[in-house]
């Protein structure tokens, strides 16, 4: 089958989307299928076109920035060409583009499939909101013209302004999640350049430094915890610096976690790779994902953290509460309440052992082969 993946950013950007999208292109590839992603060319470091791991990837010249988007002048040509050599055209949203793929695969008689990863929420100001209806607008006409919507959690479903206007095409399927084994010693190499055995116990949190993703909440967690565990501390594993749009929310708490970097008690390592997570995530006693609003719609790092019997503490968003709701390996706590985020983790550091589970158990749902498969039979099921 000729799979067409479309959206906004691929590799080398980092985000819950994006991996997504990269695991499950590369998993089709490897079940012998023919897939081209098509996306922006945002980094001109590299090239406009390459295959990677099986997949083809064709990166549209960028013409400027739109708040968190790109104008792309080709994009409607390449559109053109793409569809109509391909079986499935499969778009990620949120995403602007979305409805002009939709609309061409099905004049052409092809598949539309929407994966949709959350809902879009930029942050405060006149543009932004803007951009928001223009973007709210497109995904809905993306909605219309699709064959089908695949979202990853029925809970998100069925609490999305969006999705739920689309539940007689609609099916949940989890995401692909998957880690390397981290060479021999990686571990114990990554225990000692970062103290673990001596600033412990060690929380976690794997993300994009922005907004949405609540980092204030666990600053303001931080002086409870740090009273019962003064020799704890905090390893922030993602982008932090210049992250798209979101320079003055860093500006805004960068006074308090220099503080604690001066005393030893938070670290940037900045973005990892799979195996440099891989060695990241068994030296954590416990992560942390306390976002704030439906932009997050399921935290695919708590997966990868409990695939290393690490438990998470999680915020009750819909999505994001359920690899926690499903496995027991941690708390929920309420949404922007850095009180009862505190007390989850100090509960969780007071017994671990009450919060393991199997991994391998916990993995197989996850594996992006799974997942490839599923996506599988809903295209045999609507052909």
């Amino acid at each position: 089958m000729r799979i067409l993946t479309v959206l906004t950013y691929y590799r080398p950007h980092t985000s819950g989307l994006t991996i997504y999208a990269e695991r499950l292109a590369e998993a089709f590839a490897r079940r012998g299928h023919q897939v081209t992603v098509l996306t922006s060319h945002f980094d001109t470091s590299v090239p406009a076109e390459e295959i990677r791991n099986g997949v083809k990837i064709v990166r549209a010249p960028v013409m400027l920035r739109v708040s968190k988007g790109v104008i792309m002048p080709t994009f409607g040509w390449l559109a053109w060409k793409y569809v109509a050599a391909s079986d499935v055209v499969q778009m990620h949203l949120p995403q602007f583009d979305a409805p002009g793929f939709a609309a061409r695969a099905r004049l052409m008689g092809k598949l539309a499939i929407l994966t949709y990863h959350c809902d879009l929420q930029l942050p405060k100001g006149l543009f932004n909101r803007l951009v928001n209806t223009v973007v709210d607008f497109q995904n809905h006409m993306a909605g219309v013209l699709s064959s089908h919507i695949v979202t990853y959690t029925q809970d998100y479903a069925d609490h999305s302004p969006f999705l739920s206007r689309y539940k007689n095409k609609l099916t949940p399927i989890l995401p692909p999640v998957q880690l390397p084994t981290p060479p021999a010693g990686a571990i114990a190499a990554f225990a000692q350049e970062h103290q673990t055995a001596e600033k412990h116990p060690v929380i976690g949190m794997a993300t994009r430094f922005a907004s949405e993703k609540g980092v204030e909440i666990l600053l303001e967690a931080l002086p409870a915890v740090f009273a019962k565990y003064p020799n704890a501390q905090v390893l922030f594993a993602g982008q932090h610096l210049n992250v798209m749009g979101e320079e003055k929310y860093f500006e805004r708490l960068a006074p308090k976690i220099r503080e604690y970097e001066a005393r030893g008690q938070w670290t940037f390592l900045g973005n990892q790779n799979p195996t440099q997570m891989a060695a990241f995530y068994p030296n954590l006693d416990v992560l942390v994902v306390s976002s704030l609003n439906s932009t997050e719609a399921f935290g695919l790092v708590q997966i990868e953290a409990m695939m290393n019997n690490i438990p998470c503490v999680a915020s009750a968003l819909p999505g994001v509460r359920r690899p926690v709701q499903m496995t027991g390996m941690g708390k929920v706590t309420p949404i922007g309440d850095s009180a009862k985020l505190a007390e989850s983790i100090l509960e969780i550091l007071a017994d671990p052992a009450k919060y393991r589970r199997d991994p391998a158990q916990i993995a197989r749902p996850y594996d992006p082969d799974s997942v490839a498969a599923e996506y599988e039979k809903l295209f045999a099921r609507l052909k």
